[in-house]
């Protein structure tokens, strides 16, 4: 297995990004090879200040950075070089099973689209995340690839994040939702209407209708479907109440009594662990020609390793074999609405 780690990209890099690999190199077996892509002479320095000078990782120079803040598809055209850049074209040459980074997500997103290609069937790559909540692992897409879709947009994110779901989760015939303002039919604006007539036609589909924002943390249903916009707001919002809720509830245990709070600490710490998103590593830039896996910019070396993980067993499963036969075989189409 063949991965490439961004090693510029996230608020934390490249430091913790390269903690991160090398947390993750002594896991892997030694058929697995890992790839840092980015600044040749920072990479070595750190590596060096880690004492991992004989590390069997690899290195790829990239003499550009994208930042946070540049625009994607203008970011990608011109700095060829950059470390985003230069992974995707490694991975559309085969040179790369895998490539993750903690970057600027557009600018991945469209190193993606432009390098990589869609796969077969698909018009828009999504970015499908499992969010763990207080009933199970949920898979939602998008959260934050396409933020303006069409109906064949969130039929297609249906079907892939299924599939991703069952190969992940192991869930095997997984509950969709998609997100809506209320359960009713006739609720809701015309692209959310539309997608269900489409998600609806699919006898393939465990479609259970719309789902409201209150029932993810339940797992009303195991895949939640929406548009990238909605998505991130509500990943960004679940990953804040989480931090928040843990964050109240410490401060009140040491309020309450310094003994209480040192007892229920590592109960504590076990709880946080299952709804933490470093734990669980990124999301899959689902639809793509290879696996794409976009981490948070907050990445820590934790986070990463993770990544890393779930890329090697996502190659494994065969995810996007299964997507393009399932397409192939649908007899849903778009219309261009």
């Amino acid at each position: 297995m063949r991965i490439a780690i961004d090693a510029m990209g996230g608020d934390h890099a490249p430091l913790e990004i390269i903690k991160g690999v090398l947390e993750a190199s002594q896991i892997l077996g030694k058929e697995d090879e890992l790839t840092l892509v980015g600044d040749e002479s920072v990479i070595k320095k750190h590596l060096s200040d880690l004492e991992a000078t004989t590390s069997p990782i690899q290195i790829v120079h990239a003499p550009e950075t994208i930042g946070m803040n540049e625009k994607p598809v203008e970011s990608i055209r011109k700095k060829r070089k950059s470390s985003i850049a230069i992974m995707a074209k490694m991975a559309a040459k085969k040179q790369a099973d895998a490539i993750i980074s903690a970057g600027n997500t557009g600018a991945c997103v469209a190193a993606g689209q432009l390098r990589m290609r869609n796969l077969a069937g698909v018009n828009r790559p999504g970015i499908s995340v499992i969010l763990p909540t207080f009933g199970g692992p949920v898979t939602i897409c998008d959260v934050g690839a396409n933020v303006s879709c069409k109906p064949i947009n969130l039929y297609q994110y249906a079907v892939m994040s299924s599939i991703f779901s069952t190969e992940v989760t192991g869930i095997e015939r997984p509950r969709v939702g998609l997100m809506g303002i209320g359960v009713e039919t006739e609720k809701g604006n015309d692209l959310v209407k539309k997608a269900r007539e489409m998600i609806e036609s699919d006898p393939n589909l465990n479609f259970t209708g719309f789902v409201e924002g209150r029932d993810i943390m339940n797992a009303a249903c195991d895949v939640v479907i929406c548009e990238g916009f909605v998505g991130n707001i509500v990943l960004k919002l679940t990953e804040g109440v989480v931090d928040g809720l843990f964050g109240a509830i410490k401060k009140e245990l040491v309020i309450e009594s310094k003994e209480l709070a040192e007892k229920f600490g590592p109960v504590m710490k076990k709880i946080y662990q299952k709804y933490d998103y470093h734990e669980f590593g990124g999301g899959l830039l689902i639809g793509l020609n290879g696996i794409s896996m976009i981490c948070h910019g907050s990445s820590k070396s934790r986070t990463i390793k993770s990544a890393v993980l779930a890329c090697k067993e996502l190659v494994s499963h065969k995810v996007n074999d299964k997507i393009v036969e399932y397409l192939s075989n649908s007899t849903v189409r778009g219309n261009g609405e």
